[in-house]
């Protein structure tokens, strides 16, 4: 079945005919991945054009256009600022932290013990102490996490403080979003996410999906199989579907392309329709991303040498960091590393209601510290921090108080609750200021004390690095316009 939707009132020959971000152009009834994979190529590359006529208002603010990848380090299960990067002192002993304070390599800069190997690179990096929002409905992990992922909020919260599955009407993820806008001029996998999905119990992906944009956009996740603390998990990485029998390139892929060829031949209207858009051009494109063996390569993260793989950490965490290096030097515009234990739970999650002090200082504290520094210090050696753009952030911070419930969940005296009003992130790279502290949180870590910074913020930054306008519109599943996020860039981060 070919189907090519054109403009309401115009005529599917008309010169001046453009595709609207609702338009796609399908070959069904074929599972062979290029097909289906060039038909997403051609439609990311339709929708840039018309991102490429906005955003003018943004060009030449610092920051604009620096990044070509993103890694985005996703901290799910909201980690305590207090107990990580933003110790405070003189506070009653229910709101200080059991960790020591710390000094940075940066004069000014502290952080807890639980982060030595942060302490002697902060010269790499912003902190944003001042993230901050009033949530919407219940204080529960997935509405934080869509509303961080993709700069929307929703009204469906249920009593339990779940939300709905995702579903085809969702706000698309910003890893989504980007790839649109900003497609692969390599033959590369434009968008992966990794080790695990974000998760909230039984709510499994939501914020994480291409929503209304389509699957096309989705990304391409590799979760492995193993516990979360293997060491070899991510090496058990599958990737069949990156790979083509012999057989099938040779007999299956020369038929199909005669049939699509046979079909364009026959079908002079619609092949003269869309001639601008250079459909064996996609079909190429798709081909080489498969056939090139560069997503293959990226993958094989044992080709690493021991002392970089040390340097990472030998934890899925750690891997998973070392593994979005490789592929965005492959690259990849989008990586999103997913902390690997779901929102709510124990171990080494950053839900910490209870036992807060060891699970941070024998588990979640330490992979953290390791795998981050690594990655930074990595890319910075590899030259690559210049142009990819580094963000670790969680869906809220902890609560200043010890033993108090704020979001209807029992915590120990040993364990803070969620707490949106006051967290920290990190960004680094694409021309972010290094050494730096943006915002400052008050005595007790409550609130922002000056320069507030919403999550829809630091993702309009996001867009922003990309040269994206964070206000250029997208038509949602009911052909409606909606901003990519309704926020302004802090091109205060840049310097």
């Amino acid at each position: 079945m070919i189907i090519v939707p054109g403009q309401a009132g115009k005529d599917l020959c008309d010169p001046h005919l453009g595709m609207t971000r609702r338009d796609l152009l399908r070959v069904g009834g074929s599972g062979l991945l290029g097909l289906s994979l060039g038909s997403m190529l051609h439609l990311q590359a339709a929708s840039a054009k018309a991102a490429d006529q906005t955003g003018g208002g943004a060009l030449g603010a610092p920051g604009w256009g620096k990044a070509k990848s993103i890694i985005m380090v996703y901290l799910q299960g909201g980690p305590s600022h207090l107990d990580l990067w933003d110790p405070k002192e003189g506070v009653p002993d229910n709101v200080k932290s059991v960790f020591k304070k710390i000094s940075t390599k940066v004069p000014g800069i502290d952080v807890t013990e639980n982060l030595p190997k942060l302490a002697q690179i902060t010269d790499k990096f912003t902190f944003i102490r001042s993230m901050s929002y009033t949530p919407n409905g219940l204080f529960n992990h997935t509405a934080a996490i869509y509303q961080m992922m993709t700069g929307y909020t929703t009204d469906k919260v249920s009593p339990s403080g779940q939300l709905e599955p995702p579903n085809p009407k969702d706000f698309p993820n910003f890893g989504s979003q980007i790839i649109r806008l900003r497609p692969q001029n390599v033959p590369m996998l434009p968008f992966v996410m990794l080790p695990r999905p974000l998760q909230e119990s039984g709510v499994v992906g939501k914020g994480g999906t291409a929503g209304f944009l389509g699957k096309a956009y989705d990304p391409y996740t590799l979760y492995p199989d193993g516990d979360d603390m293997d060491q070899t998990k991510m090496e058990r990485i599958k990737v069949e579907d990156l790979q083509l029998r012999p057989e099938v390139f040779a007999l299956r892929l020369q038929r199909r392309a005669k049939l699509r060829d046979a079909l364009n031949a026959g079908m002079k209207a619609v092949d003269e329709a869309v001639s601008d858009y250079k459909l064996n051009e996609y079909y190429d494109r798709a081909l080489s991303l498969v056939a090139s063996g560069r997503a293959r390569d990226a993958f094989n993260i044992q080709a690493e040498d021991d002392k970089t793989r040390d340097l990472y950490g030998r934890n899925t965490f750690g891997q998973s960091c070392l593994l979005a290096r490789r592929l965005v030097e492959a690259g990849t515009k989008v990586v999103e590393v997913i902390w690997p234990k779901v929102a709510n739970s124990d171990n080494h999650s950053w839900d910490h209601h209870t036992d807060l002090t060891s699970r941070m200082r024998d588990r979640s504290g330490p992979m953290l510290d390791q795998g981050l520094s690594g990655l930074l210090i990595d890319l910075d050696q590899r030259g690559m921090l210049d142009d990819t753009l580094v963000v670790a952030v969680g869906e809220f911070g902890r609560s200043p108080q010890k033993g108090v419930s704020t979001s209807g969940n029992g915590n120990s005296a040993d364990g803070r609750d969620h707490w949106p009003y006051c967290y920290t992130a990190v960004v680094a790279g694409a021309g972010i200021k290094r050494g730096h502290i943006h915002g400052q949180s008050d005595k007790t870590g409550s609130a922002p004390l000056s320069d507030p910074v919403h999550p829809g913020e630091l993702l309009a930054t996001i867009y922003h690095t990309f040269g994206i306008d964070p206000a250029t519109m997208v038509m949602n599943h009911l052909n409606q316009p909606r901003e990519l996020v309704k926020a302004d860039a802090l091109t205060r981060l840049f310097g």
